[in-house]
């Protein structure tokens, strides 16, 4: 098992420690807390004293390491940190990225593959052409629908994987094996592994951040950023950063005027009492510690997180890259460019959702594929291809990886006569930025991007992604319930064509 926790004990100071700092080594390490004052400015000067291992009942190995990220933890890493754009709903690859002219031509006909056809929602329709044009782009000659007129001036700087295949056809399910490798809740997902595996950049910030979309969270909610079985402090750390208040609970409300140094000092008092007893009932439970955790990292995210999220200080054409001034691309320009500050601070693994759950508003298109995916393409668009001219320029693809995704595709035929049914057997992944090979495509679909030709799974993908950031995939391991779990479960197959 690579354990990015071991040594996490809370063994004794040195007697040399406890020399320099009597008073210290008297008191327990809430107990200090709550003598200087009690409040999250306590918490974060107990952690810093913690990380010198100038508290008794602390040990500076606890601290989560900060992995030497070109040594990796198997092999020479080629990733430092990721940024992941999720698109929650489906994205149709027949109406993006995966051109057939064989569909084009037999617009309207019966679909008769030659065997058994079926839909997840509908009944099967006569093959529906797109209702975009198509062209070559780049030097590379990548075929891009006119819905991604942005993403096709970068499409020379982008890595596509045309045959991607999911197990299922359901939302809920197809998210859960994309973001974690199995189709049923309960098992960590990629940025948890991540975090787990490699541990943090930055002090001051959280390994894993979430960006949902603006209008709310995706399908399965937070199950597809849960750690799981994974110590719970992995999980992801959701902030809103198009919302008024970014980070729930970062700060008391205005309105709370009963809470004062001495309240909060009073109430850390009673905490510290709490988690003594609990510890003493479960010492095995990592819900504590984590949860000590995570008010260490408030107290820090109080001096830090302010300036991540205000974008004021980016000049005014970084924010039309990104579409900023433009209501349509706001929200997703706005999570974009928060996501490029987080990982430029340390942030190891930032996901950033287009689409909330539900029936409208995301990439499940079952109506009208022209007007839905139309509508959700340009708010993502322009964004995205802002991220990729803007990491390019400022040498960000020296370390970082960026990857744009789905849980599935869409059927060619139509549902009812303008909509898309669920596609799991087929659908399209690209990559960009640090040790990937810039203009290629990999793998293809049958004829009439029905099905994929010899299917890339999410295993495949999540082994390629850890082999980048210098993991093998096999060897990351989590005792859980009897059972060496892993990211890739008995799976994983590099994909070396688009490896730089």
């Amino acid at each position: 098992m690579v354990d990015s926790e071991a040594g996490r004990g809370t063994g004794p100071a040195s007697p040399g420690d406890r020399g320099r700092v009597p008073l210290l080594a008297a008191l327990g390490r809430r107990e200090f807390l709550r003598r200087i004052g009690g409040g999250f400015g306590g918490v974060a000067l107990a952690e810093l004293l913690a990380r010198e291992g100038l508290i008794a009942g602390t040990d500076p190995a606890r601290v989560r390491p900060r992995a030497e990220w070109n040594g990796g933890l198997h092999h020479p890493a080629k990733v430092r940190r990721i940024i992941q754009l999720f698109m929650n709903g489906g994205t149709s690859q027949c109406d993006t990225f995966d051109y057939k002219p064989e569909l084009i031509r037999r617009h309207g006909q019966k679909f008769d593959p030659g065997s058994h056809v079926e839909a997840a929602t509908s009944v099967p329709g006569n093959l529906l052409k797109s209702p975009w044009s198509w062209r070559q782009h780049g030097e590379c000659g990548r075929w891009v629908s006119s819905a991604f007129p942005h993403i096709a001036a970068v499409v020379d700087d982008l890595a596509f994987l045309m045959s991607m295949a999911s197990k299922t056809n359901v939302h809920g399910l197809a998210s859960y094996m994309q973001n974690t490798g199995f189709l049923n809740p309960g098992f960590p997902c990629l940025g948890s592994w991540i975090s787990y595996g490699l541990g943090s950049l930055n002090e001051n910030l959280p390994t894993f951040v979430v960006l949902p979309d603006p209008r709310g969270l995706p399908y399965n909610n937070t199950g597809n950023f849960s750690s799981a079985f994974l110590p719970v402090t992995h999980q992801g750390t959701i902030i809103k950063a198009t919302a008024p208040v970014p980070i729930a609970d970062l700060f008391p409300p205005e309105s709370a005027r009963y809470i004062t140094r001495e309240s909060e000092a009073d109430g850390q008092a009673l905490l510290h009492q709490l988690n003594r007893e609990h510890l003493e009932q479960w010492p095995g439970d990592s819900r504590l510690e984590a949860r000590l955790d995570s008010y260490e990292m408030a107290a820090r995210m109080q001096l830090s997180a302010p300036e991540v999220l205000d974008l004021a200080g980016e000049s005014a054409a970084t924010r039309a890259l990104y579409g900023l001034d433009d209501p349509v691309t706001e929200g997703f320009g706005r999570n974009c460019l928060t996501a490029r500050r987080l990982i430029e601070r340390g942030v190891r693994f930032v996901q950033v959702w287009s689409g909330a759950a539900g029936a409208t508003g995301n990439w499940d298109n079952h109506g009208d594929v022209d007007k839905e995916l139309g509508s959700i393409a340009r708010t993502m668009d322009k964004p995205a291809a802002g991220l990729v001219r803007d990491l390019k320029a400022r040498g960000l693809f020296d370390d970082t990886l960026l990857i744009w995704t789905s849980e599935f595709g869409r059927m060619p035929f139509s549902q009812g006569s303008k909509g898309r049914d669920h596609n799991g057997g087929t659908f399209v992944t690209w990559l960009a930025g640090a040790g990937i090979r810039p203009g290629v495509a990999h793998g293809e679909s049958d004829e009439w991007s029905w099905r994929a030709r010899q299917p890339i799974y999410c295993y495949d993908l999540h082994a390629t992604i850890l082999h980048l950031l210098g993991i093998d995939h096999r060897r990351l391991t989590f005792r859980h319930n009897g059972v060496n779990r892993r990211l890739t479960d008995v799976h994983g197959r590099i994909i070396p064509e688009i490896l730089s």
